[in-house]
């Protein structure tokens, strides 16, 4: 009876449901790996098989506060695990506590398995580059418009322009700071990509 206590007790669970008519997704970190059940799909990844997690910074128009880690297998198989759920057909409701306990104890069990994962952050270099190099071209443009209204005197447009990039700014910036690419390791799991 102690047995099944102990291994009970060291079962840590995370579940969540991606869209409002599918099944929810369902993890489970276990003794011998990470359990998981997605839809029809499950499987069982020990942990020295996982090749690799990203963390990153996804909101969307139903939840501004919307992490996502995307683990990988060394097969080249690959899940997402969220940290939002849908509850209603206009309610998407943050799981934080729940998600940041599993992804951290995620990271300690691959750690105490010896895995040697790639750990990751953000967009991939590629997408990094072409949305800074996108956010460049769109800052040059912003900074026409507005000395052609300050030209002419249109000062209520260019106050306009001016309320719109700091709006901008204030949306795409978190996005583009936390979604920076780079490496980590398993005791500095980065506290920006977890709720």
């Amino acid at each position: 009876m102690q047995g099944s206590e102990a291994a009970a007790a060291s079962v840590t669970s995370y579940a969540y449901k991606a869209s409002l008519i599918g099944a929810a997704h369902r993890f489970e970190l276990t003794e011998e790996g990470l359990s998981w059940q997605v839809g029809g799909r499950s499987g069982l990844w020990p942990y020295d098989e996982i090749s690799a997690i990203r963390l990153s910074f996804r909101p969307v128009s139903m939840q501004q506060h919307r992490f996502r880690a995307d683990v990988s297998h060394s097969s080249g198989r690959r899940i997402a695990i969220l940290s939002t759920s849908w509850q209603t057909a206009a309610l998407m409701a943050p799981q934080d506590n729940g998600f940041r306990s599993f992804i951290v104890e995620l990271h300690a069990r691959m750690a105490k398995a010896g895995s040697r994962a790639v750990l990751t952050t953000g967009l991939s270099r590629t997408v990094y580059g072409a949305t800074l190099a996108l956010l460049a071209a769109l800052t040059v443009a912003m900074a026409g418009l507005l000395i052609r209204a300050l030209v002419i005197g249109e000062f209520a447009g260019g106050l306009f322009i001016l309320g719109f990039a700091a709006l901008f700014a204030w949306q795409v910036g978190g996005f583009v700071r936390r979604n920076r690419p780079h490496s980590y390791s398993f005791d500095r799991v980065p506290r920006a990509l977890l709720p």
